[in-house]
């Protein structure tokens, strides 16, 4: 008799009412190293309290681990080779805070659901949609993109063209391989700290798992496609210091797995921007090498501090200004 697969997520407590729930959970904060552009990130105590943080926030899709026991309870294994997790982020969290993830539940034939992430105190961290496809439902950020108006008078994305790609870059994780500066940590790492252990994940047992062999996580998904820039950037103004406020990550014909090559490219989308911040919204795809058959994306709101940027209103004021008077 050939063995079961072991269960995606052994460790994993999820309690039912009108919401999947899963336990609470404290997110290690494993970028306080983090650089990039040769300045220190938001993730880091300083540089985050310079911005008005408390301190070096948790990177957000470190969040996205505790939703997909969720996904996989509501629409089984399947969720982690063509699943889609879709988030804005509301609330920064910090070392020693502890987080719960919430799902809406699904009747038989329904592909989407509601998630969001509270704090102990009720704060809501994020709200979005898990779905799964390969054919996705319109996600949250599908909705909310196409509701943001487009970012009017940019200073620090002013020499955007909306449209430019990337050209394509091949990338890959192994267990044990440093990530850069921008991920100072290995897989190994984050898997001794992950919020959600599984047996799909780790070197020893993944060979028992229906692939027969480790794929990535969700959250390191978004490491394996951010961390390999290369020095090439959609804007040339800087220094400056950003941080997610919108992530989606969508398998279209996964998983994606640990130390196999990929290639991905980017595209600028949109630019959009708040009072305290201009974003770049990138999308990303992956593929196998040399083919076009998309595996996977990913759609992330790169938020810019305007307070980050030296100079900012001098320079909104010399790009913007209209008989002699600043049109901000």
């Amino acid at each position: 008799m050939t063995a079961s697969p072991p269960s995606p997520f052994p460790e994993t407590a999820i309690s039912e009412g009108e919401s999947l729930s899963g336990p609470w959970r404290a997110p290690r904060q494993m970028l306080a190293d983090q650089s990039y552009d040769h300045h220190s990130s938001i993730h880091d105590d300083a540089t985050a309290q310079r911005l008005g943080f408390k301190g070096g926030t948790i990177e957000g899709p470190t969040h996205f681990s505790q939703f997909a026991p969720l996904a996989v309870a509501a629409w089984g294994p399947r969720w982690l080779d063509v699943g889609c997790i879709s988030a804005h982020y509301r609330a920064p969290v910090y070392e020693g805070e502890e987080v719960r993830a919430h799902m809406a539940r699904v009747v038989p034939g329904q592909r989407i659901a509601e998630i969001w992430m509270e704090k102990a105190d009720g704060t809501e961290v994020l709200r979005g949609t898990c779905s799964v496809g390969p054919d996705h439902p319109e996600s949250a950020l599908d909705r909310r993109l196409a509701e943001l108006p487009a970012l009017e008078q940019p200073v620090i994305l002013e020499d955007v063209v909306i449209g430019t790609k990337t050209p394509r870059r091949r990338v890959a994780v192994g267990f044990d391989q440093h990530m850069g500066d921008l991920y100072p940590f290995t897989l190994r790492q984050k898997l001794g700290v992950i919020t959600e252990a599984s047996p799909y994940y780790a070197e020893e047992s993944a060979g028992a798992s229906p692939h027969s062999r480790a794929i990535i996580p969700v959250e390191m998904i978004s490491v394996l496609l951010n961390h390999a820039w290369g020095g090439e950037s959609f804007y040339r103004r800087g220094p400056v210091v950003g941080l997610f406020a919108d992530q989606e990550i969508r398998l279209h014909d996964g998983p994606l797995f640990v130390g196999e090559s990929y290639e991905i490219e980017r595209e600028a989308i949109a630019l959009t921007g708040s009072r305290r911040t201009e974003s770049l919204w990138i999308r990303t795809r992956v593929y196998r090498p040399g083919e076009d058959r998309l595996l996977a994306t990913m759609l992330l709101n790169q938020a810019i501090m305007k307070d980050s940027f030296a100079g900012y209103e001098e320079e909104h004021a010399r790009l913007y200004r209209v008989d002699g008077r600043d049109a901000l």
